[in-house]
């Protein structure tokens, strides 16, 4: 088993991969050279070195492992929700401070995490829907914080949807009115730096599902974006529009839907993964 670093090579808070798990290291290797986490690699048994805020290690392994703040990572991962942990453990924060997310509404949603002053995670979410298993994830990685999710006004179908979803998962949720949150530049990290934004607004607090009403220009609206998404060569039909709006599909579905219903549509460039 490869190593990612050496003991002498890792700095004053760091991570620790414990495992002996072949496929849990490579996996959970790939993270940490992405992140750029200073890191060292163990086996269960070996003494931990006093520089390390946070053991990564699989769930049959974690009882083996002595140290204060063990994460035990088993499949399907969100890469996202251990992101936030793992930089809330290497961070200056206090144990005591609550978890913000903000979230800007969108047909993937941008997203950001604070652990009180400290952006700790941002980036997109898949969909609406997936805010619920990605609050989830968090109660999971931040089993004694408080998190609290401010969702912003703008896109009101997806607005509707992430906030239905987060009550449906009994999380506390507050609207922000998304005024002057919004950056100018390129969508996704115009979409997380908005999130940021709301993340750090105070909004109002919800706690009833809202009605969700699809509106003829909110379909227009799905349908021109499904033209962009494709490079102008698939309009989904009202109804897959609907059905994306309702959040039985995605829009990257619907698209690649109308295409297998119309081989003639099909060429060698396949839709963007989410069309925007």
């Amino acid at each position: 088993m490869r190593y990612i670093t050496v003991g002498y090579m890792v700095t004053r808070r760091s991570v620790a991969l414990v495992t002996r798990d072949p496929s849990l290291y490579h996996e959970l290797a790939g993270l940490l050279r992405e992140r750029r986490w200073p890191t060292v690699s163990l086996l269960p048994g070996n003494r931990i070195p006093e520089s390390v805020a946070v053991v990564l290690t699989s769930p049959e392994e974690a009882y083996l492992i002595s140290h204060p703040n063990v994460i035990a990572v088993s499949e399907g991962i969100d890469r996202r929700a251990l992101g936030a942990a793992v930089e809330h453990a290497l961070g200056p924060s206090p144990t005591e401070v609550e978890i913000i997310v903000g979230l800007d509404p969108g047909p993937r949603p941008g997203y950001a995490v604070l652990a009180g002053p400290t952006l700790i995670g941002h980036g997109n979410l898949d969909s609406p829907e997936s805010a619920g298993p990605f609050a989830t994830h968090l109660r999971h990685r931040f089993p004694a914080r408080h998190v609290v999710f401010r969702v912003g006004t703008g896109d009101p179908p997806a607005r509707n949807r992430i906030v239905n979803t987060l009550l449906a998962n009994q999380r506390s949720v507050e609207l922000v009115d998304e005024q002057g949150t919004t950056p100018r530049g390129r969508r996704r990290p115009r979409d997380a730096a908005a999130a940021e934004a709301i993340a750090r607004t105070r909004g109002q607090p919800v706690r009833e599902r809202f009605v969700e009403r699809i509106t003829a220009g909110e379909i227009t609206n799905l349908q021109r974006l499904s033209r962009e998404g494709s490079n102008g060569r698939v309009t989904i039909s009202r109804m897959s529009a609907h059905r994306v709006l309702s959040g039985e599909i995605t829009l990257t579905e619907a698209v690649r839907e109308t295409i297998e219903r119309n081989p003639s549509l099909r060429t060698s460039r396949p839709p963007r993964e989410q069309p925007l």
